[in-house]
């Protein structure tokens, strides 16, 4: 019976078509639907800042290099992933990703938190050849970054675009985004301090490349990495809360 019936169906074409559309109509809604309650979806995070230049230009390497195709940016909420990775991820954490780069696959390992788990030394190390540091890597080696001078000049343009699709961007930001990227790597400069006022005093400063002379994009691909994870304190709050044993008299 089921075969007589796709059979016909398939010999009618306004039926055949009239099918593929209340088909595609059904996974339209199973992704559209939930965009409706998002806002009851997403955490807050009060403490939540944004990319700075610097790091948006390095996320901005990082995506130019494919390096997405490899590593994911979203922990599940597995208990080997978060025995592994940390925290589970949450949706706000991405809130400020245009796009967000959760990704699928996993050539090598998540990245959501790998903000501050090795030096920079061990980045640029890493970088440069990554058998120096994981013997049996397979990541190609991104020796140029660290004698690519960082494009810094377009970074206003960069960050003006991230405004007006909603990153809260200030006017000020915009027009300082150069200064900015160029003081965030160069810590003895007169730039560095309004980098810490435009983005807070947790705003990591320093030769990420260890090289202050010049900023690379191996400076802003490393001040990037450094931050996965660590823009918000947010899910290691939720995770202790999920945590927290309830009280025996409630």
């Amino acid at each position: 019976m089921p075969e007589l019936f796709h059979r016909k169906l398939e010999r009618s074409a306004i039926g055949f078509v009239l099918a593929i559309i209340a088909a595609a109509s059904v996974g339209g809604i199973v992704e559209i639907a939930p965009l409706f309650t998002i806002d009851e979806t997403v955490e807050e995070a009060p403490d939540m800042r944004m990319y700075t230049p610097l790091e948006l230009a390095g996320r901005n390497i990082y995506v130019r290099e494919g390096c997405y195709a490899c590593h994911s940016q979203m922990i599940r909420t597995l208990r080997d992933e978060v025995e592994r990775y940390g925290p589970y991820s949450l949706a706000v954490e991405s809130q400020y990703d245009r796009p967000m780069l959760w990704g699928s696959k996993r050539t090598g390992p998540d990245l959501a938190r790998v903000g501050g788990k090795y030096s920079d030394f061990w980045h640029v190390a890493h970088l440069n050849n990554p058998r120096d540091v994981v013997p049996e890597s397979n990541m190609p080696a991104y020796r140029w970054l660290a004698r690519t001078p960082l494009r810094m000049k377009d970074l206003p343009k960069h960050l003006a675009a991230q405004q007006s699709l909603g990153v809260p961007y200030t006017d000020e930001m915009v027009e300082n985004a150069a200064r900015d990227a160029y003081g965030q790597a160069t810590p003895d400069t007169e730039f560095a301090s309004g980098v810490t006022e435009r983005y807070g005093q947790e705003t990591t400063v320093n030769a990420f490349d260890g090289v202050a002379t010049q900023v690379t994009e191996m400076d802003a691909l490393v001040a990037y990495l450094q931050v996965l994870g660590r823009l918000t304190n947010a899910a290691y709050t939720d995770t202790a809360a999920t945590e927290q044993p309830s009280d025996p008299e409630d």
